[in-house]
């Protein structure tokens, strides 16, 4: 369960088709530990990210003029939120492959939004959230800042190719420190509804993977991408 927000959206439709693209040996670890690796916002590569484009940042300047520390905790928030995304797309994406996996020894979860909506237990240190991306144009679109999750949830048109879906956890009222994220509990058999092997990787790579996902005791359907079957002519 995560917690509902109904100032963050998410598409209409639950069934929403979501994917997560990543090499073999974070898949294991998300297998052994049941847990969901989420990064701390200000580790990404992106370095807008968790800030404010800028006619709000102006606005935010000037209500900070008499209380710096308006400002400070904006800037310091980040470090209490960490991130795990998501990608929609009805089908698998060859950008997706080629950006999120170094080699052909990559694989992509299918899940939907309602299976991770499902899938989240509920932590009494943090509060959790899922919510959609929306792109902008920082120099001239305004973020609402009246939700502290907000700043998350937008990024500059130039990922629009991203199309992201994302889990949101905010530490700020725990004692708990984030170095580079934190793992969260997942019900692993709700978060993973297909695997799908990399399309350039071989027939002994695909029946590793099952053989793995079969003695950690899941049975997932498990299939080899189509991207790179053969041609017709």
């Amino acid at each position: 369960m995560y917690l509902n927000n109904p100032n963050i959206k998410l598409p209409q439709d639950p069934d929403t088709i979501v994917w997560k693209y990543l090499d073999l040996s974070k898949f294991l670890d998300l297998l052994l530990s049941q847990k969901l690796f989420m990064s701390r916002s200000d580790k990404f590569e992106d370095q807008y990210e968790g800030t404010f484009s800028e006619p709000t940042f102006e606005e935010i300047k000037k209500l900070s003029t008499n209380n710096p520390d308006f400002l400070n905790y904006y800037k310091t928030h980040r470090e209490k939120v960490a991130i795990s995304s998501w990608h929609i797309n009805e089908y698998e994406s060859f950008a997706m492959w080629q950006i999120f996996t170094q080699n052909s020894e990559g694989l992509a979860i299918q899940s939907t939004v309602k299976r991770l909506q499902d899938a989240l237990v509920p932590e009494k240190n943090h509060k959790q959230f899922i919510g959609e991306v929306n792109y902008i144009d920082y120099k001239k679109e305004y973020i609402p800042f009246d939700d502290l999750f907000f700043p998350f949830l937008f990024k500059r048109k130039s990922f629009q190719y991203e199309r992201e879906v994302r889990i949101i956890t905010d530490v700020t009222e725990s004692t708990i420190k984030l170095n580079d994220g934190l793992k969260i509990n997942v019900d692993i058999s709700q978060l993973i509804e297909k695997i799908y092997i990399h399309p350039k990787s071989e027939n002994w790579y695909k029946n590793l993977v099952i053989q793995l996902v079969t003695q950690l005791g899941f049975d997932f359907e498990i299939e080899k991408s189509d991207l790179e079957s053969d041609i017709l002519i």
